[in-house]
């Protein structure tokens, strides 16, 4: 009996394993001239459908360090991933994830989408918007004597160039309190395309005035990206929160389809396993009482 306890039970444990279906983690990137409280229409709505949700704060310094950042990120989160960017962030996204099996889907929502070699001043010479006349140059200064270039929207151009579906006592604080990127983050050249093995969705904003749509239309169709078109300025996660969170879910809602799930009852080979350990079982029993019997017989009394 000790043969049966010991082989049958892992078939036994493995046949009758099942499995939850756990929703991914949704990160969203923001971009430039804007902080993660960009994203918090959005968070508020994918949260009142049970995700997990995480915005970090996008160091806006380069693109190498911020993916390297993002990419920090990602990996301090346990199960699947869908990442989201906006704008700049797009660029991020598409570097922070390549290599990562978590991230199941990529999406972009009104963004930069480089490929390998291009970077966000090549695509914009391509694809002309008002931005170029819209930003001030402010040189900075950090630690252990590293400086830079900081680009800021000019207060006056904000609304017509970045939100002009906002109402403008929305834009005249958001002029004020802008984060600036640095003009490395425009300049680096991608390394790596991670939309190119990663599926993707892309919200074009028809009335966009910072990134061509144009450009958003070619980048969409370039990866291939299932893609939606809205009415809205740049800041579409800010104005149009429901049109994004649900491009978001449509990738969640794939994310989640497309991981395998475990078989409820035991696969084939757990089948084929428990059949032949229950042979196995059958057998010893069946020789365990042949050699009882024939102790039996060989300790008669001669008659």
């Amino acid at each position: 009996m000790a043969l049966f306890t010991t082989v049958a039970a892992p078939a036994a444990a493995d046949g009758g394993t099942t499995t939850t279906t756990t929703k991914p983690t949704i990160v969203l990137v923001h971009g430039a001239f804007a902080d993660a409280s960009s994203w918090n229409g959005v968070v508020e709505r994918l949260q009142r459908r049970g995700y997990t949700v995480i915005a970090p704060a996008n160091p806006l310094r380069g693109l190498y360090s911020d993916s390297a950042y993002i990419a920090s990120v990602l990996d301090s989160i346990k199960g699947p991933v869908v990442l989201v960017g906006h704008s700049y962030g797009g660029s991020l996204i598409s570097s922070a994830a390549a290599g990562n099996p978590q991230v199941k889907s990529l999406v972009y929502v009104s963004a930069l989408m480089p490929d390998v070699g291009e970077n966000g001043m090549s695509l914009a010479a391509r694809f002309p918007s008002e931005l170029d006349t819209a930003t001030k140059s402010v040189p900075y200064r950090a630690g252990d004597g590293l400086n830079g270039t900081d680009l800021y929207l000019k207060p006056d151009k904000l609304h017509q160039v970045f939100a002009a579906d906002l109402p403008e006592s929305t834009t005249r604080v958001m002029a004020v309190t802008q984060r600036p990127a640095a003009t490395t983050a425009f300049s680096e050249k991608a390394k790596v395309a991670a939309w190119k093995h990663i599926p993707s969705w892309f919200l074009v904003a028809k009335q966009d005035k910072t990134i061509n749509p144009d450009q958003e239309r070619f980048e969409a169709k370039r990866a291939g990206s299932h893609t939606v078109e809205i009415d809205s300025s740049h800041v579409a996660m800010i104005s149009h929160p429901e049109a994004v969170t649900d491009l978001v879910l449509q990738a969640a809602t794939a994310a989640e389809s497309a991981r395998p799930s475990m078989p409820a009852t035991g696969s084939a080979h757990d089948a084929r396993t428990e059949t032949a350990l229950t042979g196995i079982t059958a057998a010893s029993l069946i020789t365990g009482a042949g050699a009882l019997l024939l102790g039996r017989r060989l300790r008669r009394p001669a008659p």
